[in-house]
């Protein structure tokens, strides 16, 4: 056997070997899970605090290397950020719960809908074949089953959210002190890495930062604004809860690919509990939008930061979804990205040639 093909076959083993490990730590999740999940709760308003000063430190920089001094520039884009969040919060909030309530009363009409949609379809495929019309029933059976995760998880989440909204009041302040200290931590972290491993890792993450810094803060602002559009155009449509389908739609959109299906699924059920019109309509905003956002909002904007190509990006968000539900889509991308630097360097720093 000749060397070429021995470096074919060791490649093959390693790549066989990680997939082997992978599959092993997927197939062992009840077990590590837990712990993640309890450290991932303590750590959560930390690593959110952290997140937040990722996002507003460059607007900082750039504030401070047009003269305004530091401190005045930190102020500035901190009172900026959350004053903008907590008005949106005070002004949008309580017309979202009286929408919430709202469509609280209605369920019981909804569901009365529902339910003749399905006692007619019933009926109609009686006399279709026995294999499809049992399909068919399997279908419902499926959708009913998956509302009722997704109200279960929605409510879950909402109680999750209310728990420990005490917690995450210290947010700002942890924000505005590693904003203040960043050049302490960043001392900090550079003393307590082996010096072996500075110039590596400061051109780690270095690449993560091009990867991602231009995805995330792009992403998260062609969310918004989507979320935005999809309110006005179906309030203008005169479609019923409009700043919660729009909440909904902008939120599912950080979700590459599956995310603006997942988006249209409920604004589509309660208008077709108001005409088929009202369906068409509500279809043609969420076909523009997504037009929109994939066209011209999303290049423009995020453009190709992550630079991976769609089938990578689309076994992450399944890997990621089967590990951790809607989160484990939410970060599939960027962890892929990140693992995709962090073979790069590997490759380059560490692996044998």
């Amino acid at each position: 056997m000749g060397e070429q093909q021995w470096l074919s076959f060791l490649r093959i083993g390693k790549w066989l070997l990680v997939t082997a490990i992978v599959y092993l730590i997927v197939r062992m999740k009840e077990v590590w899970w837990p712990v993640v999940d309890f450290i991932a709760t303590a750590l959560a308003p930390f690593l959110l605090a952290a997140f937040i000063t990722y996002l507003l430190h460059p607007l900082v920089e750039y504030i401070h290397g047009k003269g305004m001094p530091r401190a005045l520039a930190i102020l500035l884009i901190y009172f900026l950020f959350f004053g903008s969040i907590g008005y949106g919060m005070y002004r949008g909030i309580p017309v979202l719960i009286a929408q919430l309530r709202e469509l609280d009363e209605r369920l019981p009409s909804l569901m009365n809908t529902y339910r003749q949609w399905a006692r007619y379809i019933h009926d109609e495929t009686s006399t279709w074949p026995m294999e499809v019309h049992t399909r068919i029933e399997a279908m419902f059976v499926q959708l009913e089953q998956a509302a009722a995760k997704a109200v279960t998880m929605a409510m879950s989440a909402a109680q999750s959210f209310i728990g420990s909204a005490a917690t995450f009041l210290l947010i700002p302040f942890i924000v505005f002190y590693m904003l203040k200290d960043i050049d302490v931590l960043k001392k900090a972290v550079w003393y307590m890495t082996p010096k072996r491993w500075r110039g590596p890792g400061m051109a780690f993450l270095k690449d993560v930062d091009e990867s991602l810094g231009g995805y995330i803060r792009g992403q998260l602002f062609v969310c918004a604004a989507i979320g935005l559009m999809a309110s006005l155009g179906l309030w203008l449509a005169g479609m019923d809860y409009p700043l919660l389908l729009g909440f909904i739609i902008g939120l599912t959109n950080i979700i590459p690919y599956f995310g603006p299906l997942i988006g249209a699924i409920p604004a589509a059920i309660l208008a077709a509990t108001i005409s088929l019109k009202m369906v068409i309509i509500v279809l043609i905003i969420i076909f523009a939008l997504q037009f929109l956002e994939g066209n011209i909002l999303s290049p423009l904007i995020v453009g190709k930061s992550v630079h991976m190509h769609p089938l990578i990006i689309m076994l992450a968000l399944f890997a990621g979804g089967e590990l951790a539900g809607v989160p484990g889509l939410i970060l599939a991308v960027p962890a892929a990205a990140v693992l995709k630097v962090a073979l790069a360097h590997w490759k380059e720093h560490y692996a044998p040639h």
